[in-house]
């Protein structure tokens, strides 16, 4: 008999044990699913009646319109130059296609019934105003860093800008890449939420440079790369990436260009689009000179020059650049009378006449080869899409424009002047399978809409 009271006592308690470890486990599973809700789900936010343009002082319109150029927010979300901020630029990716949305102040389709609450939470934790999460193509990442005073002047000027009705085009995104409440997972992974801290060991101009590049004008978002989902590596930042087609090159010492990229050069090239002794800025960075930072003034520039000459020490490493200057100066004329080397036949025909420097200092007027960054990345990218495209006056020097040779050389014959070029301007080793990659980009180029 005292057996079967044991028995039957510790069956009790053990019924107790597996009651309670049943309610404990139901509890961490509702707080879990608690979590994940919590997580996934971002309440709505009430629709305002869209303000009046007089709501807004004119200084603080003004004052958003710097920070909406800082930003690139025109070239981002204007794929009709006509309707400027209707939204429609496609941005391609491995992922599928995600299209910029109206961000004019139109009340049906664009952001007029937002709040300023609204938008700042956007701006901040990429949610929009119903509460649906953004995809990381908008880069809330780094707008995260931006005050909320400066989110207001923003707000301001995006608010009295000229409404335009143009509903968003659908996402071409494959399923389920196209569930928006995945990127609560994505944010949880990845996204660091918070303002900008300025570092009180630094100066009020490289902060003010770290504020804007950091944040508004997001330069980490083309030139790092990004691992399998789409964030940006934080080991290899500012390591360089492949932007459009392009190769961004990295900001940090890790820099291919042959002279260093010193606080002054830097200066020169972000206010102007060009630097004697690195060239043009084309392709996208073009848009982001001349439609984006040509709005700051000087005083910004120089801080975001002073915050990436520091971040790759460029200033300090900058004392023998008039070497490497005297060398390149040096070579301007290779080519010009080889007349029994088929290779520099073609250069002369195609190049020699723009591409040549008379005096001791290279000149942006007349771009020295040697120098040029192009040539000294680890993939002929770049180099392939200005002979074949050539740069227009919108793009680096006004004064200066470079015809495109994708009608006149065929692609062996691009292959081989930037294998010469390749061969005589630099120390470094040939590239391989140029050809397929003229021809990739060649394509690329006809295919676009």
């Amino acid at each position: 008999m005292a057996e079967a009271s044991d028995l039957s006592s510790g069956c009790r308690k053990a019924k107790t044990l597996d009651k309670r470890l049943l309610a404990g486990l139901s509890m961490a599973g509702l707080l879990i699913l608690g979590g994940c809700v919590a997580l996934v789900w971002r309440p709505g936010i009430e629709p305002v009646p869209p303000p009046t343009a007089a709501s807004f002082a004119p200084a603080e319109v003004a004052r958003g319109q710097v920070l909406a150029a800082a930003g690139n927010c025109a070239v981002c979300h204007t794929s009709d130059p006509g309707h400027p901020y209707a939204g429609g630029v496609g941005f391609a990716s491995s992922f599928g296609t995600i299209y910029s949305t109206n961000i004019t102040p139109d009340a049906a389709t664009g952001i007029g019934r937002w709040s300023q609450a609204a938008f700042t939470r956007a701006m901040h934790e990429g949610v929009a105003r119903d509460g649906s999460h953004l995809f990381p193509a908008f880069p809330y990442d780094h707008f995260t860093k931006v005050s909320n005073g400066d989110l207001e002047a923003l707000y301001a000027f995006l608010m009295t800008q000229t409404p335009v009705v143009a509903t968003d085009r659908k996402n071409d995104l494959p399923f389920p890449l196209n569930i928006r409440a995945l990127q609560a997972g994505w944010k949880l992974l990845y996204f660091r939420p918070g303002r900008y801290v300025p570092d009180s060991a630094r100066s009020p101009s490289w902060n003010r440079g770290a504020y804007l590049g950091e944040g508004l004008a997001h330069c980490a978002a083309c030139h790092s790369p990004r691992n399998a989902l789409g964030a940006e590596d934080p080991r290899q930042a500012y390591g360089g990436a492949v932007v459009d087609g392009w190769i961004a090159p990295a900001l940090t010492d890790a820099n291919p260009s042959s002279q260093i990229w010193s606080e002054q050069e830097l200066f020169a090239y972000l206010r102007s689009g060009v630097t004697d002794a690195h060239g043009s800025a084309v392709g996208p960075m073009s848009s982001v000179v001349h439609e984006g930072l040509s709005a700051l003034p000087d005083g910004d520039i120089h801080a975001i020059a002073a915050y990436y000459a520091d971040l790759s020490q460029g200033t300090a490493r900058h004392v023998g650049n008039s070497a490497g200057i005297d060398r390149s100066i040096k070579t301007s004329d290779v080519g010009v009378g080889q007349v029994n080397d088929v290779d520099a036949r073609l250069y002369v025909a195609a190049c020699a006449a723009c591409h040549y420097s008379s005096g001791p200092d290279p000149t942006a007027q007349r771009p020295d080869l040697a120098l040029n960054s192009a040539l000294r990345l680890d993939q002929p990218t770049n180099l392939i899409q200005v002979v074949l495209h050539g740069v227009g006056a919108a793009e680096g020097d006004p004064l200066v424009m470079m015809p495109g040779f994708a009608g006149a050389l065929s692609d062996a014959d691009i292959t081989r002047l930037i294998a010469y070029l390749r061969r005589t301007r630099t120390g470094l080793p040939p590239w391989a399978d140029v050809e397929p990659q003229v021809a990739m980009i060649r394509k690329a180029r006809t295919q676009a809409p």
